[in-house]
Parts: structure tokens; C-alpha cells; sequence
């Protein structure tokens, strides 16, 4: 079983989502992944600037799931989500794997 490293240097961010999606501020590169969670179901993108749609991965509420970040151009990432049923709030965290 691999851990989960939270870094230091990289802040956790937040975001309001309802039917519009919510992006969290956004990270400079060098992060492997993020851990995402929400206080209501929520569809999850995460990328250069990304915004969720109903098309993007499903997470429960109250979850942890960890997602990789993917290798763009080098610019920063965000998280965005997007309501399945009612709007809430996402959180991440960037994340290496140990």
C-alpha cells in the first residue's frame, strides 16, 4: 500500500459550487496529485484551467479520493466541481505518493 504525502509547501484551497462550477486558486506545478473532497456529491475535474461538468468524475460527499494531476504545459492546476444534487464546498490538497 503506497502513503500519501501532503506537502507542505502546497496550500490546501477551497471552492462554493452549485449548479455553476467552483475552482479552487490555483498551484504551480510539481504536485503528482491532490486529495479532493466536498460536503455535498460532486463531479470533479482537475487540470489547467479546468472547469467541472456533469460529464466529470462522480465523488460522494464527505470523501477523500485521491486524483492524479496531469502533465500539461508546465502551468499551474486547479481543482473545479460542480453539484450532482446541491451545491457545497470542495476542498484539495496537493499530494505525493511515498
Amino acid at each position: 500500500m503506497e502513503l500519501l504525502n501532503p506537502l507542505v509547501e502546497y496550500p490546501a484551497f477551497s471552492a462554493a459550487y452549485t449548479g455553476t462550477a467552483g475552482s479552487t486558486s490555483a498551484w504551480a506545478p510539481g504536485p503528482e496529485g491532490v486529495v479532493v473532497w466536498s460536503t455535498t456529491a460532486a463531479y470533479i475535474r482537475v487540470g489547467e484551467g479546468v472547469t467541472a461538468t456533469t460529464a466529470d468524475t462522480p465523488i460522494p460527499a464527505n470523501t477523500p479520493i485521491p486524483f492524479v494531476v496531469p502533465n500539461g504545459t508546465g502551468a499551474p492546476w486547479r481543482v473545479s466541481a460542480i453539484q450532482v444534487g446541491s451545491g457545497g464546498t470542495v476542498y484539495a490538497k496537493p499530494i505525493n505518493q511515498n
